[in-house]
């Protein structure tokens, strides 16, 4: 007999086949259920890896980065810091004139820079003071000092290495000059056109002074040479470099154009005499 069409044919179903929403391909007319396993990952363990030791090497320095240490050259300070103290001498001046125009001068004329030992006065031992000194070499100075009248001149020319010096000079000279005119022959207090004037209307009997100005009053004919009877050398005074004048090379060019400005021509004729203190 037919089915029914009355009945409702989900109540004829197995219990749990209505519920599934899942269906086979009807092989015999039973239904399978199917179940998806998703699998679940399991974490990893890291492997930790060994960890390498390095050894780092010193690095060798280059031998052109060594630098090799200079021996310090030795200063004229350092040599005569250690060495006594020598008066000059004669001899000395005679040698420094050489050698300084040793290279632009001839045989010959090297020749003719040769001062006569009879234009030398007794250089100072170091036991002198100023005035002590030229009371040896001057013992007259008063009588010449009294008939003295030239303008334009001096008696006495001492010769320094700067200002500061020719002011302590004069100061230690006091026992000498007694009241003698003295001149101060630097560039730090008056100009070489105001020196002139006063070297016209004065009668000067000491300078003291730089051999830069005194180069520079002979130039403007503001001083003349001739009358001049004695010209003393500061030469052994040391500065706080331990330098004498004659060590600096400025002071010693000036020195030499002086002497050729008519001083060696004086020496020679025996009219002038040279000191060394």
């Amino acid at each position: 007999m037919a089915d029914d069409l009355g009945d409702e044919w989900w109540e004829h179903q197995p219990a749990g086949a209505a519920s599934s929403p899942e269906i086979s391909d009807g092989g015999g007319g039973d239904t399978e259920m199917i179940q998806k396993t998703v699998p679940v990952p399991v974490p990893s363990k890291k492997t930790e890896q060994p960890k390498e030791c390095f050894l780092i090497q010193a690095k060798e320095p280059k031998k052109d980065a060594i630098k090799t240490r200079k021996r310090r050259k030795k200063k004229i300070t350092d040599i005569l810091a250690k060495s006594e103290p020598k008066p000059g001498l004669p001899e000395d001046l005679q040698k420094l004139m050489k050698d300084y125009y040793s290279s632009s001068r001839s045989v010959i004329e090297l020749e003719e820079l040769n001062l006569p030992d009879s234009c030398f006065l007794q250089a100072n031992d170091l036991t002198h003071s100023l005035s002590s000194y030229l009371k040896e070499i001057c013992p007259k100075w008063m009588k010449l000092r009294k008939n003295y009248t030239e303008k334009k001149s001096l008696l006495m020319l001492i010769i320094c290495s700067s200002a500061i010096r020719a002011l302590e000079l004069i100061r230690s000279m006091t026992a000498f000059r007694g009241d003698s005119k003295v001149m101060k022959l630097f560039a730090k207090h008056i100009k070489v056109q105001e020196q002139v004037k006063l070297l016209e209307k004065r009668v000067v009997h000491l300078g003291v002074g730089t051999p830069g100005r005194i180069k520079e009053l002979i130039k403007q004919d503001g001083l003349h040479l001739n009358p001049l009877k004695f010209l003393v050398f500061d030469w052994n005074w040391r500065d706080q470099k331990l330098r004498r004048m004659m060590d600096i090379p400025e002071i010693r060019k000036e020195v030499f154009e002086l002497l050729e400005m008519g001083v060696l021509d004086l020496c020679k004729s025996g009219s002038l005499k040279l000191g060394l203190f």
